[in-house]
């Protein structure tokens, strides 16, 4: 996978860019609050079909203008691709793959793979269940689209659901007569979400034990296991018929629970991973440093994994991680970009040892080292 070109117009502080991205290490390269990170958000919002900053549609348009686009051109083992998309201030953005035009961002997820790898991911160990979550959710849309539908109408009942339930104290009667309808769905969708990520997650937990034998040596072992919202055991988990029973089952038998809190209380909206570092919470225990290696490995195994499901590497998004670094990890990090193309920021002095294509950034303009 290697992303070919990328354009972008009236897109955060570009005006107009069209930037040729080689094979191997692309750095874009200049001080801060020039726009490396605006060109690596554009690139990654056609893996992820939004802002890895958090950030709203309309917050894209440059400050002057009334919509802004991206294009990219990118290619896979079959074919080369485009991709389109114009966002508006007025109106719903317009996309288009191969000429085609696509309704919902998530029919071009997984067309694109791309992993991510930022300061900011360091919270996926040190924060809450969301980041961990969200981590495995983003990562199994892109092998698997049909995860992404799953999660997407898990969703929307869960809202439906609540709904229902924030309405109970009024009206007691509608929620007796339509709770079992909603919580039957959302327990069918729990089933098949629980399955994907506890099988994904056992993939994780593997590749990422060999990163750490690779850069620690085996004096640190990590370990990775999915905490349930609810009584349930990993046996039972894993089969999709029983596991959507057993979640049913607690759904039905808590509704005074639940009208109290006025929320639904269980479900994979609520679970979380425990990772764990030499058998001790890594979240409470582990050093700075061993966190950062920790985030590190989880990407990376990202990254393994859709090389081995796909066959081919994804294109590896790394937004100033460098000077987060310690020598060890940077080496570590260095030897692994070798393998496909990368897409970094920097604004110091950066060894990778290898040719690297340097793109200059200076107030949003995009020019080869040397230009």
């Amino acid at each position: 996978m290697e992303a070919k070109r990328i354009k972008a117009e009236n897109f955060r502080n570009i005006e107009s860019a069209d930037v040729e991205l080689t094979s191997g290490v692309n750095l874009l390269y200049g001080n801060n609050a020039q726009g490396k990170t605006n060109l690596l958000e554009a690139v990654c919002f056609f893996s992820l079909g939004k802002s890895f900053r958090g950030a709203k549609e309309g917050e894209f348009i440059r400050f002057d203008s009334k919509n802004a686009s991206l294009s990219l051109d990118f290619c896979d083992s079959v074919r080369e691709q485009n991709i389109k998309i114009d966002f508006f201030r007025d109106k719903l953005r317009h996309v288009e793959q191969n000429g085609v035009k696509i309704s919902r961002m998530s029919e071009m997820i997984g067309a694109f793979r791309a992993v991510l790898f930022c300061p900011e991911h360091l919270n996926i160990i040190k924060e809450g269940p969301s980041m961990r979550r969200g981590y495995l959710d983003v990562a199994i849309s892109q092998l698997r689209p049909l995860y992404l539908r799953s999660l997407q109408r898990y969703n929307h009942i869960l809202a439906q659901r609540n709904k229902l339930i924030k309405n109970a104290v009024a009206d007691r009667r509608s929620f007796d007569a339509t709770v079992e309808f909603w919580s039957q769905q959302l327990a069918h969708e729990a089933a098949s979400i629980t399955r994907s990520r506890l099988k994904y997650l056992a993939m994780v937990e593997q590749e990422l034990k060999t990163c750490f034998a690779e850069m620690t040596g085996d004096r640190e072992i990590p370990s990775l296991e999915y905490d349930f919202s609810f009584k349930i055991d990993r046996t039972t988990a894993e089969d999709v018929k029983k596991c959507e029973e057993v979640f049913l089952s607690r759904l039905m038998s808590s509704h005074d629970r639940e009208i109290s809190a006025g929320a639904t209380l269980w479900g994979i909206h609520k679970d979380d991973v425990d990772i764990r570092l030499n058998g001790k919470s890594a979240r409470l225990y582990a050093s700075q440093g061993q966190q950062r290696s920790l985030a590190l490995g989880l990407k990376l195994s990202e990254s393994r994994i859709s090389m081995r499901d796909t066959g081919e590497e994804p294109v590896l998004l790394l937004d100033d991680v460098f000077s987060e670094l310690d020598a060890t990890r940077r080496e570590y990090l260095t030897e692994r970009m070798k393998r496909g193309q990368v897409i970094m920021t920097a604004c110091g002095d950066v060894d990778l040892g290898t040719s690297v294509n340097v793109i200059n950034v200076e107030k949003g303009n995009y020019l080869p080292y040397g230009k």
